[in-house]
């Protein structure tokens, strides 16, 4: 085409306000220009819960992967879908609307992500694959998880360990306690007095804490509350706080994230900062990849997490952090883990292991 004929062309275009048809190109490109994020969804009781209760994760991996697709022109296709039968067949269906599936958080078996593979390109995040045949991008769990439970029975001499789980099917949940596990068996004198089971919601957290104080009067709180993420940490604090519980004075709390309400509880939340949009933003450029290339070998990514000590802990406030990065907690191989000690607005008291009996 002429330059002259070209530039009425545009000339017209503009003036009619035309839009190329997305459909009709995709079919001759081969490409529909859609990534697909399935987001899991976990026994709510209304369709609004994951709203007041379970977003703040998954909104971090869209965030991350909508940015990371900002300048590939392609668009994000976005999908939260329960674990249940009816999922595999949703998911399925989506498959032939997008060019690749980002899929979160264990909510297909092995068996079934295998299939959708040699239908579509798929990364799996925040997940769990040993089969060695599919991509995955996921953070380092067990490093974050046995650094901070080595903090707090090194630094705070916590022995008497109590663990709120995350819902079984999910991988992050499931490393998390067995990291907790093992670090208390490596360290002499250390115990599991008890465990709880969550969502990964900051009403199942609450639900926790009623559960731990309906225990008999003889029974001594633990010195030591390990959430397996913030949202449930919240939750808890929350209702030990109501109930006349003092963190850190009486029980020490920490979780695993790093959302941004876990800084600005009273007192701020020990926790694991796992690198959330990054999930996105490496799982978009890994599918991206994948789309590319379909023929290159399958890769396992992990994201290193990094300890951030508060107050909740009953650790001190003003600790310099430059002095404490890179702490890897006593017989602890942790190279993905970096440590630090945010500065606090206001003195908090440390922890007192005498007063952790209940009062």
């Amino acid at each position: 085409v002429g330059p002259e004929t070209r530039e009425r062309v545009l000339k017209v275009i503009a003036e009619l306000g035309f839009v190329p048809n997305a459909a009709a190109q995709s079919l001759s490109r081969r490409r529909r220009d859609l990534i697909g994020l399935v987001v899991v969804e976990r026994d709510l009781d209304t369709p609004f819960d994951i709203e007041e209760t379970s977003l703040l994760y998954p909104d971090l991996i869209v965030r991350g992967a909508e940015y990371a697709l900002r300048e590939t022109g392609s668009s994000l296709l976005l999908a939260f879908l329960s674990s249940n039968e009816a999922t595999f067949g949703r998911i399925r269906s989506l498959s032939a609307k997008v060019d690749g599936l980002l899929i979160s958080e264990g909510i297909l078996p092995e068996a079934s992500l295998e299939e959708l593979a040699r239908r579509v390109p798929i990364v799996v995040l925040a997940g769990q694959y040993d089969g060695g045949g599919l991509d995955v991008v996921a953070v380092d769990n067990v490093a974050g998880i046995r650094a901070l439970v080595a903090h707090l029975i090194d630094a705070h001499s916590c022995r008497r360990l109590h663990f709120i789980a995350g819902p079984p099917d999910a991988p992050d949940a499931r490393q998390r306690f067995e990291g907790f596990r093992a670090v208390v068996a490596s360290r002499r004198g250390a115990r599991i007095v008890g465990t709880g089971q969550g969502d990964f919601s900051e009403r199942s957290g609450a639900r926790a804490a009623r559960d731990l104080l309906a225990f008999p009067a003889a029974v001594d709180l633990p010195e030591a509350v390990v959430c397996a993420n913030d949202q449930m940490a919240v939750g808890l604090i929350r209702e030990l706080e109501a109930a006349g519980v003092s963190v850190p004075g009486q029980v020490a709390v920490v979780g695993f994230d790093d959302l941004y309400p876990s800084r600005l509880l009273n007192p701020p939340l020990t926790t694991v900062r796992q690198p959330m949009r990054e999930l996105g933003t490496r799982g978009v450029a890994r599918l991206l990849e994948r789309i590319a290339n379909p023929t290159q070998p399958p890769r396992v990514e992990v994201l290193p997490t990094e300890l951030v000590i508060r107050a909740s802990c009953g650790c001190p406030v003003g600790v310099d952090s430059d002095k404490t990065r890179g702490h890897r907690g006593k017989g602890l191989a942790t190279p993905s883990l970096t440590v630090r000690y945010p500065e606090r607005d206001s003195e908090l008291p440390a922890r007192d292991p005498a007063a952790s009996k209940r009062r």
